[in-house]
């Protein structure tokens, strides 16, 4: 055990959100190394008391261990910064832009970062059959780990359910090819992971052991594995973010960098044993006891 800090960490964690397992996941583990490194933590659920709850404990940090909505589309850190507590991850602007997808794609391209073709529509649109030509890709705008996706690669593909979608939905082109993905800590890239799955990248491939094979580091061109740091970093800054995100990339290996798109930002990346970033993090020879060490001397408030 590393001397101890004398600091008290409130991992919050669980929530209302369709990811609360993921997050029960991610904060069993986080805990378990914080409390190897001298932290006293105390683990909370983000109900309805929560705040009650931290300004009673009075915690010298939080860790963010929230997963979807509520969790790391800001509003959780809006109540941190009320708190005027510390906190890890990214702060209220950068979850809110990077949870909205839509939002965050419009920021990318002002910053001149590549993206799939789309917009968002009104999901009755699907009542009348293809919104866009095949293949395309349907996404709820404000959801994390793949939930709600649905991908289209024929024109026979039968539709979701008009009445099962939220009233707003993205439509986006699906970009063939592969699926890369890089985390930015301490604003820097750590590694390329390319992720091969039975289909796509979704809920299961993510969480579920053998869900989805990952190669590290990515067998990519050079110049495929700098354009996509450059990108993650720009991304990264573009929204504003700190601490630890993932950006996740797509990749036509038919063509050269001009096949490459920015895919999305993750504020709150998994934390679990088939998580990318711990992934990472290990083969830059960073264990997992010092990524979440360094997440907590990393967090701040009113930002």
């Amino acid at each position: 055990m590393d001397a101890n800090n004398n600091l008290t960490v409130a991992l919050v964690r669980g929530g209302r959100s369709v990811e609360r397992a993921v997050s029960l996941k991610t904060s069993e583990q986080c805990a378990a190394a914080l409390n190897l490194s001298g932290y006293k933590v105390i683990e909370i659920d983000a109900d309805t008391k929560l705040l009650s709850n931290l300004s009673h404990l009075k915690p010298d940090i939080i860790f963010n261990a929230l997963h979807g909505r509520w969790g790391e589309d800001g509003i959780v850190q809006g109540c941190f910064e009320w708190l005027e507590i510390p906190y890890t991850h990214s702060g209220v602007l950068a979850s809110a832009l990077a949870m909205n997808k839509q939002k965050a794609r419009e920021v990318f391209q002002r910053n001149g970062l590549p993206v799939a073709r789309g917009s968002l529509v009104n999901s009755s649109i699907i009542s009348k059959g293809h919104p866009m030509s095949v293949p395309y890709v349907i996404k709820p705008n404000n959801e994390g780990s793949s939930v709600g996706v649905t991908i289209i690669l024929n024109e026979s593909d039968s539709l979701p359910v008009v009445e099962q979608l939220p009233e707003t939905i993205l439509i986006e082109e699906f970009i063939p090819g592969r699926e890369l993905t890089v985390t930015i800590l301490d604003e820097k890239p750590l590694a390329l992971t390319e992720i091969i799955s039975p289909v796509w990248y979704d809920y299961r491939a993510k969480y579920e052991s053998g869900g989805s094979q990952h190669v590290l580091p990515a067998l990519v061109p050079d110049q495929i594995k700098d354009a996509c740091y450059s990108y993650a970093l720009a991304a990264h800054k573009a929204l504003g973010c700190r601490g630890v995100t993932r950006v996740d990339l797509r990749w036509n290996d038919d063509m050269d960098v001009e096949g490459l798109v920015v895919l999305e930002l993750n504020t709150q990346p998994g934390m679990t044993t088939t998580s990318l970033v711990p992934e990472q993090a290990k083969f830059c020879g960073i264990s997992f006891q010092n990524l979440c060490k360094w997440l907590v001397e990393d967090a701040s408030c009113l930002r």
